[in-house]
């Protein structure tokens, strides 16, 4: 069955347009000589550009829960029942 492009989809006779395909000879590769010295300073240069991003959220969110934490601390201990006036029920 022909369709008007003269060929059924899918047909290995055919080649298609827009395709193509890269490969690597074997002979040519470097099996990673210095890939993990390039990969840890890649991964240092990388990160310490992006610290600025997760750093201070990080930091501000650990100085509120342990904010939160000693002020829940203080909360349920005698001196803060005292404090809060709720020390005679």
């Amino acid at each position: 069955m022909h369709t008007i492009q003269g060929s059924w989809w899918g047909d290995p006779i055919i080649k298609q347009k827009g395709i193509v395909q890269y490969t690597l000879s074997p002979y040519q590769t470097k099996a990673g000589p210095h890939w993990i010295r390039t990969y840890i300073f890649n991964f240092y240069r990388r990160v310490s550009a992006e610290a600025v991003y997760f750093v201070i959220p990080f930091g501000v969110g650990y100085g509120i829960y342990t904010w939160a934490k000693r002020y829940d601390a203080y909360q349920n201990s005698k001196a803060g029942h005292i404090a809060s006036g709720a020390a005679h029920h």
